[in-house]
């Protein structure tokens, strides 16, 4: 037999589901009213990203030649400040209150002594002489390919940036812009953004062997501005290399051949793969010091076809004798 109070309790059940039931109905027919009301045949909008487009980094003076210096020697202070005097001087590259970012090579967790990276002593030297010029701030910056700071601290490049008064800008997935690089290959990519917030750039290469391009020394160097998946490149590597050196033109550029990995890179990871050669280039024209630098490396011009495409496209000159470059030593 039910009880009264099951009775009850399932009137007021009953009572509770139509009045919600009512309730449901009214909100949906207000919300088919309004949409009547406020239909529009127009498409939703999304907001435009903007595209960016690299500026002109390239040195503000003119330069009386077109020569670059190479420098032998073991104190690397001394060995960037006699190179780029012999340019003209760090004043001649950055002016007071000009926002300047360094790109050395910081792509692996590697040690100095591995050569995998830039010396970070090279680093804090440049970062120490932007200073000196009047710079408003000094950035350091990398898109690594190992953890990015694992590879600054293991490097010793944050240690030296930061106690030359410089500030490291570590690029996260929030740090990239579409820029328009121009190119065959890379058109539209994404790119850090500190890039666009500066007024100079300073390449700073390591010469190391490369297993797929043979050699990444300066205009190797600029895939680490890119973001995005940067393997698809591979399949035309060459065509991508010289896009990126003839989109980003920067203020001066300064090749580390102090330690240079002569096989198994750019990973590298054993002294064995090492030569010291304690030698620092210097100079405008990046396809110049790139093409002088493969003798470190057992290679000619001929073996990397990028420096060709590069010089079709007025970046630089392979030949670079024709520059006439100084060699001397320091420190």
């Amino acid at each position: 037999m039910t009880s009264r109070e099951h009775n009850t309790e399932t009137e007021v059940n009953r009572r509770q589901l139509l009045i919600r039931a009512a309730k449901a109905g009214a909100v949906a027919g207000g919300a088919l009213l309004w949409g009547a009301l406020f239909y529009s045949r127009e498409p939703v909008r999304r907001r435009d990203e903007k595209i960016y487009t690299f500026r002109d980094y390239r040195a503000p003076e003119p330069a009386k030649t077109d020569s670059f210096a190479v420098v032998h020697g073991t104190d690397r202070e001394k060995m960037v400040r006699a190179a780029v005097d012999h340019l003209g001087g760090i004043s001649r590259f950055i002016r007071p209150g000009e926002r300047v970012l360094i790109k050395p090579n910081v792509g692996w967790d590697r040690q100095p002594e591995e050569a995998a990276n830039t010396h970070p002593a090279l680093v804090g030297a440049v970062v120490r002489l932007c200073l000196s010029a009047g710079a408003s701030k000094v950035w350091v910056t990398d898109v690594s390919v190992n953890d990015p700071y694992r590879s600054f601290a293991r490097s010793g490049i944050e240690e030296a940036t930061r106690q030359a008064g410089g500030r490291i800008r570590y690029t996260t997935d929030n740090d990239f812009v579409q820029t328009d690089l121009k190119g065959e290959v890379l058109k539209i990519w994404p790119v850090s953004r500190f890039y666009h917030e500066v007024d100079r750039v300073i390449n700073m290469p390591i010469v190391k062997h490369h297993s797929l391009s043979k050699c990444t020394i300066a205009l190797k160097n600029w895939y680490g501005v890119l973001g995005g998946r940067r393997n698809r490149l591979h399949q035309k590597i060459n065509e991508s290399i010289a896009d990126l050196a003839a989109a980003v033109r920067p203020t001066l550029t300064l090749v580390d051949a102090t330690r240079v990995l002569i096989r198994n890179g750019p990973t590298g990871g054993s002294l064995a793969d090492v030569s010291v050669e304690n030698t620092l280039l210097a100079g405008e024209d990046a396809v110049a010091l790139d093409a002088w630098s493969l003798r470190y490396l057992d290679l000619n011009v001929a073996d990397v076809p990028y420096l060709g495409l590069a010089e079709q496209r007025g970046v630089g000159v392979s030949d670079w004798a024709s520059l006439n470059p100084v060699e001397f030593s320091a420190g």
